[in-house]
């Protein structure tokens, strides 16, 4: 089974840039999206069809900001047995980052947590968010494995970002941000990718200054972790940098059903 992840900066935007015939061309099976930037009235009169997917929505509350949704195979959809938003705190819930779906072996999370900020005027809502999404994933937890996917807006150690030493302290590579990264995967997660590829660099987010994309000098924020008891489930993780339509690009993996 194949799951990507895209920060899609916009949903109107990345169809218009050729969404459609990417997921007609990579078949995922899930497809995870946040900042879709899109109210739930909006989705509900412009009807956006997804051949042979079904839909699910969790846009925030102030329009054209934040939001996920989540794209499941019309086969695959009738194996979900849940289905819920949020984390129960509305002060969190109402900018639509949390969405979960609930299979029979496992919750499958899609998350968009805060960006700091560039004057990190965000960073301690941004850490309070983390806790709280912490300690909901824990709570899933003890009833079955979790795969959370997403832009984590982190770059947790130097390999994950090309100028580590100049953007120490910046948003996404404070000491707090990092820190929690490491304690959240500590908790009893593996990032797939790490534990997939090791030492190999890629990058997931360019800015769109200074022809950053093409420099690749560039970012590993979005990810997908996943708990440590389907570690052996994982068979490959991977970047699909060479895909546009937006400043992040795709992430994946691929899991035993």
């Amino acid at each position: 089974m194949k799951i990507l992840s895209w920060n899609v900066n916009g949903i109107r935007a990345v169809i218009r840039k050729d969404f459609l015939p990417f997921l007609k061309k990579e078949k995922p099976d899930i497809i995870l999206l946040q900042e879709i930037k899109i109210g739930a009235q909006d989705v509900l009169r412009e009807q956006f069809d997804f051949p042979d997917y079904k839909e699910f929505w969790n846009s925030a509350e102030r329009p054209g900001y934040s939001g996920t949704a989540i794209l499941v195979k019309d086969s695959l959809a009738k194996k979900v047995i849940g289905n819920n938003n949020g984390i129960g705190q509305k002060i969190f819930d109402n900018e639509g980052r949390v969405q979960t779906l609930e299979f029979k072996n496992y919750f499958l999370v899609n998350t968009y947590f805060p960006h700091s900020n560039h004057e990190l005027t965000r960073l301690n809502f941004k850490i309070d968010f983390n806790k709280a999404v912490a300690r909901y994933l824990n709570k899933l937890t003890k009833k079955k494995p979790v795969i959370i996917g997403g832009d984590f807006n982190v770059a947790h150690q130097e390999i994950d970002l090309a100028r580590p030493k100049d953007n120490i302290g910046n948003p996404g590579f404070t000491n707090k941000e990092r820190e929690w990264m490491s304690k959240f995967l500590a908790s009893g997660f593996i990032d797939t990718y790490r534990h997939i590829n090791k030492d190999k660099i890629q990058y997931s987010w360019w800015s769109y200054k200074f022809n950053a994309r093409a420099r690749n000098i560039g970012w590993r924020i979005d990810c997908f972790c996943a708990s440590q008891s389907i570690a052996k489930n994982i068979k490959r993780a991977f970047i699909l940098d060479k895909i546009f339509g937006s400043d992040h690009c795709p992430v994946g993996i691929e899991i035993d059903r």
